[in-house]
């Protein structure tokens, strides 16, 4: 990693503790600059306003909560199964640790604005979510009824998180959620699957 590749990163490490500890408004520029171990004009140099310095991070935190790839369908297995597995694994990136920390400091701020709020879930809109592909597979394969599969699989996550999600965000802890997932997805399938 160059040099103005390193301070980038320093200057965003500091900014997220910074905001997670100050909010937005009340963070300073200059103290990022010094926890970053740089200078102002450095600073300004990579992120010409805290706003831009906030854009960022918050495209930093789409980016954590989109690094499960795509889960394709595999007629061989049980849907119930590979949804299952898939949802798992999504619920392990989603609250990861350093992941839940961004959330909570992007989502204050866009709590805050109004208008940053509306950008930045335009932005979330043309993100697929990574169980999308095995539901719309299942729909084209006949397993689970046709339907759009965004909606689909925006249902079936907004259970999971329900449950998975909001209350680690919130508690900072994980919560007993024993046979939770595997209601989740059978709430789900009784409402998509095709009777055989």
């Amino acid at each position: 990693m160059i040099l103005r590749d390193k301070k980038r990163q320093a200057i965003i490490e500091a900014a997220i503790a910074e905001f997670q500890e100050q909010g937005f408004l009340g963070a300073k520029t200059t103290n990022i600059a010094k926890r970053a171990s740089v200078s102002s004009r450095t600073l300004y140099n990579h992120f010409p306003s805290k706003e831009d310095l906030f854009d960022a991070i918050a495209e930093i935190m789409m980016a954590r909560n989109s690094t499960m790839a795509p889960v394709p369908y595999d007629p061989d297995r049980p849907l119930k199964q590979q949804l299952s597995e898939a949802l798992e694994t999504y619920v392990g990136v989603i609250t990861e640790s350093q992941t839940i920390g961004l959330n909570r400091m992007v989502i204050s701020e866009l709590l805050r604005d109004l208008k940053r709020s509306q950008a930045f879930f335009s932005e979330m809109a043309t993100h697929d979510y990574p169980i999308t592909q095995l539901i719309a597979d299942a729909m084209d394969a006949g397993v689970l009824r046709r339907a759009d599969p965004n909606y689909a699989a925006s249902q079936l996550l907004g259970l999971v998180k329900t449950f998975f999600f909001w209350p680690e965000f919130f508690l900072g802890s994980k919560q007993d959620t024993s046979g939770i997932m595997e209601d989740c997805v059978a709430m789900f399938l009784n409402h998509y699957a095709v009777e055989t």
